[in-house]
């Protein structure tokens, strides 16, 4: 397969033949709508009240390894959507789901979690307030428990909040499909959200009003790590859609990653793994799925 390095990646496809190829033939079919649902601010950005929603995990003591360049680690996953306090100093981490562990290590949770950024935009006055709560939502393959449960709890969380809009920052590729079905049930009922991602294909073939599309490696949809300006910038470009766009398009950063694309490459990449690989790679996700399975029972 010729990876096309100035294109995004099409994890879809990628995600897709990787599974076919460690012998796991019934592929995974990912949401797909027609209709996008859109509702414009009802009043300036600079009075809004904006609600912060991700799909990063709490830190869980005795969970293993959570911490910068952890492997997978589905102990430390949540099955709820849960709330925090924005004042207790939260401490979410994205080892438990499927980032680019290749070429990002979670050194800085600022790339997946914004509330610095929004915190600073609020005090700088573009922004009203930062609700009191952040709230987490699951990653979930099942695409009914996501809209039945997961989508009207964190409605009606974000509704107590009383927020005007909310900013969404999803991880890996199913946390895209999740918290695009999660932006689109909120627009439904009438609340204006923004998408910051890395999975373009995913969130378009879900079909959300507003996405901030960054061309970076899955787990810094926020900018890039330990690079203060580039998560500025982040987060006043998904502001920006916030405020002036009048139909639901994909916005592209222009941001770049590194001086050349061989990082797009990697991900879950068939064609890369040598036939020990291969067998190493079965071994983990039949573990995996183990594990999940459990957690689940």
């Amino acid at each position: 397969m010729a990876i096309l390095k100035d294109l995004p990646i099409d994890y879809i496809e990628r995600t897709e033949k990787y599974y076919l190829a460690l012998g796991y033939n019934n592929p995974y079919t990912w949401a797909n709508f027609n209709d996008i649902p859109f509702v414009k601010l009802r009043k300036p950005l600079f009075d809004c009240r904006i609600s912060l929603v991700t799909t990063a995990a709490p830190y869980q003591t005795g969970k293993g390894d959570q911490g910068p360049g952890a492997p997978y680690n589905a102990k430390a996953k949540f099955h709820d959507v849960y709330s925090m306090n924005i004042s207790e100093n939260p401490d979410v981490r994205i080892s438990h789901i499927a980032i680019d562990r290749d070429n990002t290590t979670a050194v800085d949770n600022n790339t997946w979690f914004p509330l610095v950024q929004l915190n600073r935009e609020a005090a700088e006055g573009r922004i009203g307030s930062v609700s009191d709560r952040f709230h987490g939502f699951p990653t979930n393959r099942s695409q009914r428990k996501t809209q039945k449960n997961y989508c009207p709890d964190l409605l009606q969380r974000i509704k107590e909040d009383g927020a005007d809009a909310v900013v969404l920052v999803p991880n890996c590729p199913v946390c895209h499909q999740s918290l695009g079905m999660a932006a689109r049930y909120l627009e439904q009922h009438g609340i204006p959200t923004v998408i910051m991602g890395s999975a373009k294909d995913i969130i378009e073939r879900v079909g959300v009003p507003r996405f901030l599309f960054s061309d970076f490696p899955l787990g810094n949809s926020a900018g890039k790590p330990n690079d203060i300006k580039s998560q500025e910038h982040s987060i006043n470009f998904a502001l920006e859609l916030l405020e002036a766009i009048e139909r639901p398009p994909t916005y592209w950063s222009p941001l770049v990653w590194a001086n050349n694309s061989n990082w797009k490459s990697d991900y879950s990449n068939a064609e890369n793994l040598t036939l020990e690989e291969f067998l190493e790679a079965r071994i983990k996700f039949d573990q995996t799925k183990a594990e999940k399975q459990k957690l689940a029972d």
